[in-house]
C-alpha cells in the first residue's frame, strides 16, 4: 500500500493513441482528477495510478481496447463500482496499466417474466436491477451494502455474496448466462437464459469469482424469481453462538427455504452502532450477549407468517435457546433493525484500528471458532475487543479484532494495526484446522493472494495457474491479483 499519489505513465503514447481512437472522445479520460478516484480503494487505503481510464460504451468497444492491449502487452484492471475489499480492482503504482472501467455500460437489455430472467450489461448498479425487477413485479435476491454504488459486473467478477445467500445463493447462483471479452479480445456470447444446458464445460464459472483475471464480463442474464408479498423481521437475542444455530434449525424446519436471512451479531457491535449511529436506539430493553437478525419471506398474504414466526420464538425462548426478542409490526420497523445490521462496518471505524476478516467454516463448526479465535486474541493482545457478526446461516463470519481502548487511540491503533500480520494468522490458522476458508465473499485481490498460498494445497494453486495461464498467457488481465 502506498503513502501518497505518484503519477507515472510506463504506457506507450502509441498506445494511448490508438486507445482513444478506437472509444471516442466520451470513452476515456487522461486527467488526473477523474483518474485518481479509480486509483483509490474506499477502504484499507489501496492506491496506484494509470495514465488512462477508459470507458467504452459497448463490448465492441471493449474488445476493440483489449486487442490493443493484448498486442501491445499493456496490462489491464477490470474496474465496476470500485467498491471491493481486497485490492484487487486498484491498479499497481507503475503507471504500466490502464483501467477499464464498466461504468457506461448500463442498460438492461430485457426482462423476460415468462422465463424469469434480466439480460443487463455490466455497469447496472446492483440496487437499480432491484428495482427494475420490483417494477416487473419480480425479485432480484443480490442485496449488499454497498448495492447503492456497486455494478453488477464487478458483483458476478468477484462472486459476490450478501444477506440473503441462505435462500438464494451466491453470485454464481444467480447466473444463467454471460458475455465476456476474452484476453485476446476476442467476445464470447454467451448469453443463453437456460436453466439446463449440459453441453461441455460450464464456461460462465470460469469467471464468476475470478476477479477479472480471466476476462471481463460485458453482459449477464440474471435469474429472477416471485416478489416476496410477505416478510417477517426478528430481532432475537440470545445467549451464546450456538443458541443462533439451534434457532436456524428450528426455523428451517418449520419453514424451510422461507428462512431468508440469518444474521449473527455480537453486543459489541450493537454498542459501536448506538453509540457512533445517530437515530439508532439500543432495540431491546436490556442488553444481551448475542443476537440473531432473522427474515422470514413467502407469497402469501401480509401477516400470514406472522403466527408461525412466533410460535419459532416461543418454542425456542421456552428452549432456552432465546432469551427475548422483538417482532417487527411492519416493513418499516423491519428497515429499522437491519439499519443496526448494516451500520456495524461504519460504527466500527468510529473505534480506531481493526484487522478484518472475512472467513466461513461449516455451520457446526461457528460456535468453537469464535470462542477459540476469541481466547486466542485475548491470550496474545490483552484488552482486545474481538467483534463479531455476519451471515451465519451460510457459515459466513466478519470477524474483526479491534484496538483495546487506550487514552492515546491514534497511537494504540498504530501499535495494534503493526500487528496485522500477526493476527491474520492466528484467525487463519484457526480456520484451516476448522476446514474453512479465509475468504467467505470479498475475493482474493491483492489482499489475500499470498494467503491462499499458504492455505492452498499445490494441487489447487497449480490448477488455478493453469487455467490462468490458458486464457491469459501473457498476464495482461488484472495481472498480480488472485493468483
Amino acid at each position: 500500500m502506498q503513502e501518497h499519489m505518484e503519477r507515472p505513465n510506463a504506457v506507450a503514447e502509441g498506445v494511448l493513441a490508438r486507445i482513444k481512437a478506437a472509444v471516442g472522445t466520451k470513452g476515456y479520460t487522461t486527467d488526473p482528477g477523474e483518474i485518481e478516484p479509480h486509483c483509490l480503494s474506499w477502504r484499507d487505503n489501496w492506491r496506484g495510478w494509470v495514465p488512462m481510464v477508459v470507458k467504452p460504451a459497448n463490448a465492441a468497444e471493449v474488445a476493440a481496447v483489449v486487442a490493443i492491449c493484448a498486442e501491445s502487452g499493456t496490462p489491464i484492471v477490470p474496474q465496476g463500482g470500485n467498491t471491493g475489499l481486497t485490492g484487487g480492482g486498484q491498479p499497481h503504482a507503475d503507471g504500466a496499466e490502464i483501467i477499464i472501467s464498466t461504468s457506461r455500460m448500463n442498460k438492461i437489455r430485457d426482462i423476460d417474466t415468462v422465463n424469469n430472467t434480466m439480460t443487463v450489461e455490466a455497469g447496472c448498479i446492483l440496487a437499480a436491477l432491484q428495482d427494475a425487477a420490483s417494477d416487473a413485479n419480480r425479485l432480484f435476491p443480490l442485496s449488499l451494502a454497498a448495492e447503492g454504488s456497486c455494478q453488477i459486473g464487478g458483483n458476478l467478477s468477484t462472486n459476490a455474496g450478501g444477506t440473503q445467500v441462505l435462500r438464494y445463493g451466491n453470485a454464481r447462483n444467480l447466473v444463467l448466462g454471460l458475455e465476456v471479452v476474452l484476453p485476446d479480445g476476442r467476445i464470447w456470447d454467451g448469453l443463453r437464459g437456460l436453466r439446463k444446458d449440459n453441453t461441455g464445460y460450464d464456461l460462465k464459472q470460469l469467471f464468476i469469482g475470478a476477479e477479472g483475471t480471466l476476462g471481463i464480463v460485458t453482459a449477464a442474464v440474471l435469474k429472477l424469481f416471485p416478489k416476496p408479498t410477505e416478510v417477517q423481521t426478528a430481532l432475537v437475542a440470545l445467549p451464546d453462538p450456538a443458541a443462533s444455530l439451534a434457532l436456524l434449525s428450528r426455523a428451517q424446519e418449520a419453514v424451510g427455504e422461507q428462512v431468508t436471512a440469518f444474521e449473527l451479531i455480537q453486543r459489541r457491535a450493537i454498542d459501536f452502532v448506538v453509540r457512533h449511529i445517530p437515530g439508532v436506539p439500543d432495540p431491546l430493553a436490556q442488553s444481551y450477549p448475542w443476537y440473531v437478525l432473522m427474515e422470514v419471506t413467502g407469497q402469501g398474504a401480509p401477516d400470514s407468517l406472522r403466527d408461525t414466526v412466533e410460535g419459532i420464538l416461543a418454542d425456542a425462548l421456552e428452549g432456552g435457546d432465546v432469551l427475548d426478542a422483538v417482532l417487527a409490526a411492519n416493513r418499516g420497523q423491519g428497515h429499522a433493525l437491519w439499519k443496526i445490521r448494516e451500520s456495524i462496518p461504519e460504527a466500527q471505524n468510529y473505534e480506531g484500528q481493526s484487522v478484518k476478516h472475512d472467513v466461513s467454516v461449516p455451520l457446526s463448526r461457528i460456535a468453537e471458532f469464535i470462542e477459540r479465535a476469541d481466547r486466542a486474541m485475548e491470550a496474545a493482545y490483552p484488552g482486545v475487543r474481538c467483534v463479531a457478526f455476519g451471515h451465519i446461516g451460510d457459515g459466513n463470519i466478519h470477524y474483526n479484532p479491534a484496538q483495546p481502548i487506550a487514552h492515546d487511540t491514534a497511537a494504540k491503533g498504530s501499535d495494534f494495526a503493526a500487528e496485522y500480520g500477526a493476527i491474520n494468522r492466528i484467525v487463519h490458522d484457526l480456520i484451516a484446522e476448522l476446514n474453512g476458508s479465509i475468504s467467505a465473499e470479498h475475493g482474493l485481490g491483492r489482499l489475500r493472494r499470498d494467503e491462499a498460498r499458504r492455505y492452498k494445497s499445490d494441487v489447487e494453486m497449480d490448477l488455478m495457474r493453469s487455467v490462468k495461464d490458458a486464457l491469459d498467457p501473457a498476464n495482461i488481465m488484472n495481472p498480480g491479483k488472485v493468483v
